[in-house]
């Protein structure tokens, strides 16, 4: 399976051996152990590749002091052959919740004194929760053997085990988060905000050669790592970047720690801290390491997402050069605290990003006076405003704001601020909102390029927010909100279209001007009414020249005319003929500036929908393509054992059910190459719905009484098919041997009881029957694709590749021209039916309505006082 399976394998088995735990305090159990598999596995890889025999490797332990030496020398610590990961889910070996013990003890003891900061510790969480595990021995025993056994799938080595090791490790951290409830924030920020703030700090980064990143709240250390891939892609060695973290709680720092390690990062570019931020800065002089703490830190890019409106102590910091420049932040509120130590601790030429509360930017005192500061002395770069509940465990509503310590040059000084408003930007899943990746292209974009986008995006001056007091709010300088619908005074009392409703529309008539004058005509100065029949709108706007030159354009952007190659060939001659070559971190957005410059001169298409498109399919490519490039081209006609977990003597069990593709999806296959088979099955099982429909039919015209009979199920939802069968054969039988009563051109009469068990029994004979061919049918099939893909030829391969990658994205993307106009019609029908009927046409259909009612009503007779009612309602109908 791939790492998103067994990702969400692990995750589903884990969540349920979790049990009573609290999934707070379970996710640093397994994350320990897988952590521990790890050390392991890089343990024997190591020994391995330095000549070890498998009979060397079981021979290792404490007493060989140089074999000993040698690997802390290289790797920082030691572990023996009986503490291995893999001796403890050795069949062979008698397991014991002891081991675990002893072996985290040992590896304490054994780390090199120089690895003695990087790993010191690290196991503490894991090995203190252990009784936690169980109110037993025994019990704890099985529950740690079944978590070893749970992760011991989980690939560790080379550059695909980190992928699939780092994936599942933030997958896990994701899911135990969302469980968490409010404890979620103090060690996760949610993938996508991670994403969108290391993408703006890679691109400021780009042309640097080395790189040195902070992050002073850590947390699981996302942020870093997700930084650092970002620089990746600008074709940076992962060696050319050093991470500083700093985490105050002990379990999340250990996190910290563990998922750097695991990412394959040079120990000697991982500097961490376990401690308070605001109080034990760097330097900290660590007489074992001077030269790394006895100097300032100052970086290239600081990142954090700070807990919100803590609590901190500001006295005697007056004088601390974080602050001094500033002010300090109110006691209550610790949020200008983190966000002035960031700034504080990078190079002239520095970027940070920071998360905080909304109420930095607006809420007065002393944060006020940070905020008058901060933008005097142009440290503010940009604000982005994200959607509420975008974070776990709180509804907060949320800034990211981008500061350096230096804008713009000497001869250019830059001191206006970018406030971008992305707060309706985002999608919802389960209770959360999350931003898609068109949604944070949309936000790096425009925060790159400084540009206002109407309802998203303003470039605020310095003297404009020096007018506003200083005052950040976004909403006093960008209004995303929906306008509100307005209905024109004039227009409802004696009909018309408002010229200025129809203008509304003008980025149609920008890239429409003729057809603005097809649709309308004017009525006065500034009304218009529909110069055609409304039910011609349509027509009138798809057959318009140049609406069909605009679709036009747009399949020539894509199909390749004018001696371009088409999106499709470009796809194909990219991901498919050079899939070896592919660079999974740098290719997408390669191909997202190719998506974007076809659709550059293209009016009304939204290209961040294009893009989200793209993002789509890109993440099923390149999960194809990590297969293909680590296992080798064979994979595409691979077929493996379809595994599924069935209930066998009541527990939870992995079984084989049939086959499936590793690379190729049989649907896929069927359709392309075996449709004539796929067609024979499906009218099988077409006709196999209709028996059922028939057979509904026939139970429900059953009346009450035939619905007693042994005929029917007890639970009266179907027919009892053996009593079925024997009463159609007596009915039979009867009817046979009743030659006065019936002839053979004479049976039943149709809507009878008997009439209906005899047709009942054939179909159910017909269903017997088929259900069986079908069954085999499918079976064949089955059997007959796994074959299929086995014996594909290199040809076949990139067709169904074609088919899987490209073809999809192609019949999204080739649908947004018609989307377009689909809208646009929409919209202008819309216009048409809000004015169709004025005030005064409504008036006179009820006042004419009121008085045949009230004539109506002459004609009803009823006691003395009933008539003077009726009299009293008739006056007042006739307004009399």
């Amino acid at each position: 399976m791939n790492k998103q399976q067994l990702a969400a394998k692990i995750w589903e088995s884990a969540n349920q051996m979790r049990s009573k735990i609290e999934a707070n305090e379970y996710k640093d159990y397994i994350l320990g152990f897988i952590f521990y598999k790890y050390l392991s596995d890089q343990l024997v890889q190591f020994v391995t590749k330095e000549g070890m025999t498998p009979e060397d490797i079981k021979a290792l332990n404490e007493e060989d002091a140089d074999t000993v030496k040698y690997i802390q020398d290289n790797l920082g610590y030691f572990i023996a052959y009986d503490n291995l990961f893999a001796t403890w889910v050795d069949p062979a070996f008698d397991f014991d919740e002891s081991n675990v013990r002893d072996a985290l003890s040992a590896f304490s003891r054994l780390i090199s004194p120089t690895y003695k900061k990087l790993f010191e510790g690290i196991f503490t969480t894991l090995e203190t929760g252990l009784s936690k595990l169980g109110e037993s021995a025994g019990k704890r025993t099985k529950a740690i053997s079944d978590l070893l056994h749970l992760i011991k799938s989980i690939p560790m080595n080379g550059k695909q085990g980190y992928d699939v090791l780092g994936y599942i490790y933030e997958y896990l951290i994701e899911k135990f988060a969302a469980n968490a409830g409010k404890k979620a924030g103090e060690f996760y920020t949610p993938h996508e905000v991670s994403v969108l703030m290391s993408h703006i700090i890679a691109h400021e980064l780009k042309h640097k050669d080395t790189i040195e990143i902070y992050d002073p709240t850590s947390g699981s250390g996302s942020l870093l790592i997700n930084i650092g891939e970002a620089v990746e892609k600008y074709a940076k060695s992962k060696d050319s970047i050093t991470y500083y973290a700093q985490e105050l709680k002990a379990n999340t720092y250990n996190l910290t720690r563990m998922n750097l390690i695991m990412r394959g990062i040079k120990a000697s570019n991982i500097k961490t801290r376990n401690g308070d931020t605001l109080e034990d800065d760097w330097p900290y002089f660590d007489e074992n390491d001077p030269q790394g703490t006895y100097h300032a830190l100052y970086v290239d890019a600081v990142v954090s997402n700070p807990p919100y409106s803590q609590a901190w102590d500001p006295s005697f910091k007056d004088s601390d050069p974080r602050y001094s420049r500033f002010g300090l932040a109110p006691k209550t509120k610790a949020d200008f605290a983190f966000l002035l130590h960031d700034l504080y601790h990078l190079k002239p030429d520095g970027i940070m990003t920071i998360v905080l509360p909304h109420g930095v930017l607006f809420r007065g005192g002393e944060e006020g006076e940070i905020r008058k500061q901060l933008i005097e002395q142009n440290h503010i770069d940009a604000i982005i405003g994200l959607p509420a509940n975008i974070f776990f465990g709180t509804g907060i509503p949320t800034v990211i704001l981008v500061l350096k310590q230096k804008r713009g040059s000497i001869d250019k000084p830059q001191n206006d601020v970018l406030i971008v408003d992305a707060s309706k930007h985002f999608v919802k899943e389960g209770k959360n909102n999350k931003l898609q990746a068109s949604d944070i292209k949309r936000i790096v974009d425009a925060v790159i390029n400084r540009d206002s986008i109407e309802k998203f995006s303003q470039v605020v001056s310095k003297q404009t927010l020096r007018d506003n007091g200083y005052n950040l709010n976004i909403p006093r300088y960008v209004d995303s909100s929906p306008a509100a619908e307005s209905w024109d005074l004039h227009a409802t009392m004696l009909g018309g279209i408002p010229n200025s409703e129809i203008a509304q529309l003008h980025q149609y008539w920008q890239a429409f001007p003729q057809l603005h004058d097809a649709l309308f005509v004017a009525k006065s100065a500034a009304y218009s009414e529909l110069a055609i029949a409304k039910r011609d709108v349509n027509a009138t706007i798809t057959q318009h020249s140049q609406v069909i030159e605009f679709i036009s354009a747009y399949n020539q952007a894509f199909d390749g005319i004018n001696g371009n190659n088409s999106f499709d060939d470009y796809l194909n001659k990219t991901l498919i003929q050079g899939w070896q070559t592919v660079n999974r971190n740098q290719q997408e957005p390669e191909l997202s500036t190719e998506l974007f410059n076809r659709l550059a001169p293209i009016a009304l298409i939204d290209k961040y929908q294009a893009y989200q498109y793209l993002n789509n399919q890109w993440q099923l490519i390149s999960a194809d393509l990590e297969m293909m490039q680590t296992e080798g081209f064979a994979v595409t006609k691979q077929v493996d054992p379809n595994i599924v977990v069935k209930k066998v003597k009541g527990k939870d069990t992995e079984v084989q059910d049939g086959w499936k593709g590793h690379i190729m999806p049989f649907d896929l296959v069927q359709q392309t190459y075996l449709s004539d088979d796929l067609a024979a099955l499906a009218k099988q099982e077409n006709r196999l719905v209709e028996i059922a429909s028939s057979l509904e039919e026939i139970l429900e015209s059953l009346s009450e009484e035939d619905k007693e009979q042994d005929t029917v199920k007890e639970s009266k939802d179907g027919f009892a098919n053996a009593e079925v069968a024997k009463a159609a054969k007596a009915f039979l039988t009867e009817q046979k041997e009743t030659k006065t009563k019936f002839s053979a051109d004479s049976p039943e009469p149709e809507e009878s009881y008997k009439a209906k068990i005899i047709k009942a029994n054939k179909l159910i004979d017909e269903e017997k029957v088929l259900k069986k061919a079908a069954k085999e049918a499918q079976i064949a099939l089955h059997l007959k694709t796994k074959t299929t893909i086995e014996e594909l030829t290199d040809e076949q391969v990139n067709e169904l590749l074609n088919l899987k990658w490209i073809a999809p994205l192609s019949l999204e993307l080739a649908a947004m021209p018609s989307a377009v106009i689909t809208q646009l019609t929409s919209k202008v029908q819309a216009l048409a039916d809000k004015y169709a009927v004025t005030y005064s046409q409504v008036a006179n259909e009820i006042k004419t309505t009121e008085i045949e009612l009230a004539d109506m009503m002459g004609e009803l007779t009823g006691n003395e006082f009933d008539l003077q009612g009726l009299a009293e309602l008739t006056n007042l109908l006739k307004g009399v």
